[in-house]
Formats: structure tokens, sequence, C-alpha cells
């Protein structure tokens, strides 16, 4: 418990110098719009339901941020380990795979954004389901479908990758094992090859929530957004308000914090197997 304890306040050290750093900065350049006092920025994240320029408060621009991301990340996941088990398992499927995909994985998600506006334009989620009016609209016209592509690709990629090396580092000779005393190929997944590969998979999908979360501010800036973090950031900044775009820029580092947490939490528990075998 102790040990806990002492490692918990070393960890606060680097955040509580860069907090005097700040404040010390901002009282010598008394300048807000350039650098915004720590009492200032700190006074909106602990009002974060308090209404900002108008664009409706902190929080409900998290939470709308947050849906967008977990659509287009979950959509990727979907996709994306399936494929990456059979680019993994099957030669021919890799062979077939690989150089296309290869293609796209060192683009990055910002340089589509012309080509998905060309794409896309302004259409929602509610212009798909013919929802005009009610508040099912409301949420789902925030779901601009050129948003959720933008991030749909920056998860894309660290996910299928992950899944693809996971699949091909497992022992083959387990495989054989298993197809020498009659196991097909349904028991050879369930039983060797996902169970094997699962903290690989995991982990790939960790980073690809933390590369969709950082898409989010790109994804937000398209065209038709009128809410979101990163469009409250953007919006903050025209109109000279320094402080929300340093609290908005803090609140995406936290809930990414979180995010990643639950991950590593969720890979601590199930996984631990894999650090007692190094």
């Amino acid at each position: 418990m102790a040990r806990f304890k002492n490692s918990s306040l070393i960890s606060l050290i680097i955040p509580f110098l860069f907090i005097i750093i700040w404040w010390s900065c901002a009282a010598q350049i008394n300048n807000p719009i350039i650098l915004p006092g720590v009492k200032k920025v700190f006074t909106l994240l602990f009002h974060p339901t308090e209404n900002l320029i108008s664009m409706g408060s902190l929080l409900s621009n998290i939470l709308v941020s947050l849906i967008r991301v977990l659509v287009g990340y979950i959509c990727a996941v979907l996709i994306a380990v399936p494929v990456g088990i059979l680019m993994g398992y099957y030669g021919p499927v890799f062979k077939l795979l690989n150089n296309f995909l290869g293609l796209f994985r060192p683009i990055p998600p910002l340089a589509w954004v012309p080509l998905v506006l060309a794409w896309f334009g302004v259409a929602s989620f509610a212009t798909l389901a013919g929802i005009e009016e009610g508040q099912i609209y409301i949420w789902l016209s925030n779901l601009k479908i050129s948003m959720v592509f933008i991030i749909f690709i920056g998860a894309f990629f660290p996910v299928i990758t992950s899944a693809i090396y996971g699949v091909r580092s497992v022992n083959k000779t387990l495989i054989d094992s298993a197809l020498v005393l009659g196991a097909d190929n349904r028991e050879i997944f369930r039983k060797i090859l996902l169970p094997a590969a699962a903290p690989s998979i995991v982990n790939g999908m960790r980073i690809g929530l933390g590369v969709a979360w950082m898409c989010l501010v790109s994804a937000e800036m398209l065209p038709g957004s009128i809410s979101g973090v990163g469009y409250l950031i953007t919006h903050a900044y025209t109109v000279a308000h320094t402080d929300i775009v340093v609290a908005g820029m803090i609140s995406i580092g936290v809930v990414g914090t979180l995010l990643d947490s639950i991950f590593k939490t969720f890979e601590n528990r199930k996984f631990k197997w894999q650090r007692l075998n190094r």
C-alpha cells in the first residue's frame, strides 16, 4: 500500500511542475489570448455543464465527440479484426490484400478530407435513415458520414496490422498438432488462433482507439459540423477564446487517457499469463 502511494505521488511531480511553469509563463506574458491563466482554464474544466460561447457545454460537446469516435472505431474493429485474422492464417488471402492495403497504410487520415467531402458532403446518418425531425434526428445528424469515415481510417490500420501479426506469430506446432489430432478449421480458430492472438489483437484495438480519438479534431473541422469538442476548439480560436481552446485540449487528453486505461486494465486482467511467460 505504501509503495502504491509513493508511486502515485511520483507520477504527480511532472504535472505539478508543468502547472507551475504554465502559471509563471502566463503571469509573465500577461496576455490571456496568447496564454490563458491556469485558474481561468480550470474554472472551465470544473464547470463542464456551463454554456460556452453559445456552442453548448464542454460536457455535451465531449459526449457528441465520444459517440462519433465510438461509431467509427466500432466499424473499423468489426471489419479489421476478421480480415486481419483471415490474412494472418490464409497465405493466399494475405498475398491478395497485403500489397493493396499497404498502399493506403502510409496515408494520414487528414489527407482523405478533400476526397471524403467530395464523396459524402455534409450527409449524415439521419440522411441515410431518412429521418428529418425529432430527437433521433438531432443525434443522427451529428454523425456525419465524412467524420465517421476519417475516424474509421485512423483506427482501421493499427487494428488490422496487429490482428495479422497476432495470428502469424502463433506457434505453428500447435496448429499442426491440432490438425493431426483431427481438429477442423473452426476448432483451430476458436481454441488455438483466437486465444493465442488475442493479446496482440487487443493491443491493436487499444492503439486504434487512441488514433481514432486523435483523428477527432480533424474530423470535426469538416464542413457541416456544428458540435463536438474539436469544433468547439476551432470555433473558440476564431473568436479569440484561447482558454476554451486549452480546456478543450485538456479534455481530449483526459478522455483519451481514460479510454486507454480501460484497455490497459482489461489487458492486465485477461492476459496476465503473457507477462508470466516472459
